[in-house]
């Protein structure tokens, strides 16, 4: 007997996890209820990802499903917030179960990993794509957000960048590398490591912060018009590993302009003021995240990219939906 999208849903998303003390009604009703505490605001992110946009239609979808769950997670962390419940909205073509089991499984591994329940959502059929609302707590006035950045802040970025981009080079057959190399990459790509503990631990240290989804130097820009200042981005001090240098035989140019296009990163990029430096190492040295100084803040309006203090004049943009290039 072919099964219905209830059945589907009592199967595979409703009661696979042990219900938070804040949920007082999840999965089966119209809405969801939850308690929020008394002084924490809400924080609330949506983000679709669509086959043959954001992955392959033949993807892994133990991959699909952690891409998207932690990609949304990013977001919350760059407010500071700390993850506590997602909605799913999943479009399919078809009731697969081959499909849905690993997807369940892998999606339910890394929200139970970072304490969020799944509160509800919507099946439906049609082309495949995976809107997620996820929603977290931050307590009253310390968000992080876009529009705080100050003349003088210096600009920092977690973990390394560049490696997305090389694995979706791979994934596409746009390059070649050794195998164990590739694999490497690929999975980076599909497996950003979401920054929760830096985001709480720069409440009150950062005075702007965001995700890096679009490419940092898409993204940075974002800071600079929301809190009407100029970015100043050395690119001798973009982090980037050992395995996009060897990717990109060597060339360190090459590294360092895949650093500042690579979207879907998921790192988070923060500024701090220089009199709270101290702070900053203080905070962040219990999260074992690797952070680096990029640049500064500057008067003046736009972004400037530099080599060793002189101005370079690269033609760089990063992902638009649309196609839309801003250099």
């Amino acid at each position: 007997m072919a099964k219905s999208e209830f059945d589907i849903i009592k199967q595979y998303f409703a009661h696979q996890q042990q219900q938070r003390d804040d949920v007082v009604l999840a999965i089966g009703d119209d809405c969801a209820l939850v308690d929020v505490p008394a002084n924490y605001h809400v924080a609330v992110s949506t983000d679709s990802l669509v086959a043959g946009t954001h992955f392959l239609a033949d993807a892994d979808p133990a991959l699909v499903a952690y891409k998207a769950l932690a990609s949304n997670i990013s977001d919350l962390a760059a407010m500071g917030a700390t993850p506590a419940w997602v909605s799913l909205a999943l479009t399919l073509p078809t009731i697969d179960e081959a499909w849905l089991a690993p997807f369940c499984h892998s999606f339910f591994e890394l929200a139970n990993r970072y304490n969020i329940q799944l509160i509800g959502g919507d099946t439906t059929k049609g082309p495949l794509s995976i809107t997620l609302t996820v929603q977290g707590l931050v307590p009253q006035g310390q968000a992080l957000t876009r529009s705080g950045a100050q003349v003088g802040d210096d600009i920092y970025v977690t973990g390394n960048l560049g490696d997305s981009a090389a694995g979706l080079a791979l994934i596409l057959n746009q390059s070649q590398c050794e195998p164990s190399l590739a694999a490497v990459l690929v999975e980076r790509h599909f497996k950003a490591q979401p920054r929760v503990n830096v985001g709480e631990a720069l409440r009150g240290i950062a005075s702007a912060a965001l995700d890096i989804s679009d490419g940092v130097i898409a993204d940075v820009k974002h800071i600079g018009d929301r809190s009407q200042v100029a970015i100043e981005i050395d690119v001798e001090k973009l982090p980037v590993s050992a395995d996009l240098l060897t990717f990109c035989n060597g060339d360190r140019q090459q590294a360092q302009q895949l650093a500042l296009t690579s979207g879907e990163e998921y790192e988070l990029c923060f500024t701090v003021s220089k009199a709270n430096r101290d702070a900053l190492a203080m905070a962040l040295a219990h999260t074992n995240v690797k952070y680096s100084c990029i640049g500064q803040v500057t008067t003046g309006r736009g972004l400037s990219l530099l080599q060793l203090g002189k101005p370079l004049s690269w033609k760089l943009s990063g992902w638009d939906h649309f196609g839309v290039t801003n250099n």
